[in-house]
């Protein structure tokens, strides 16, 4: 019984693909995101709501300014490293 089961469990184990990380941009994205839901479910009136809205809008132009900013120069100095074709 073991050995059937270990044979099954071979191709889910060693030939699945492995589960990528998303970016760190899409990370702090999402995380503000996540973060703007639980405000909003906790928000009693409309001022909470906006003040929701406003730390959303803050914490994404960080992830814009940190992560996001981090990533893209990485894939841009990435492109210049790269030899051209001619």
């Amino acid at each position: 019984m073991n050995r059937m089961l270990a044979f099954a469990l071979f191709p889910l184990l060693f030939l699945s693909s492995p589960v990528s990380a998303q970016s760190l941009c899409a990370d702090c994205l999402k995380a503000s995101q996540d973060q703007l839901k639980q405000c909003l479910e906790s928000a009693i009136s409309a001022e909470d709501k906006k003040s929701c809205l406003e730390r959303q809008e803050a914490k994404a132009k960080t992830c814009e300014t940190g992560a996001c900013k981090i990533e893209r120069d990485k894939s841009t100095n990435r492109d210049a490293v790269l030899p051209q074709k001619k």
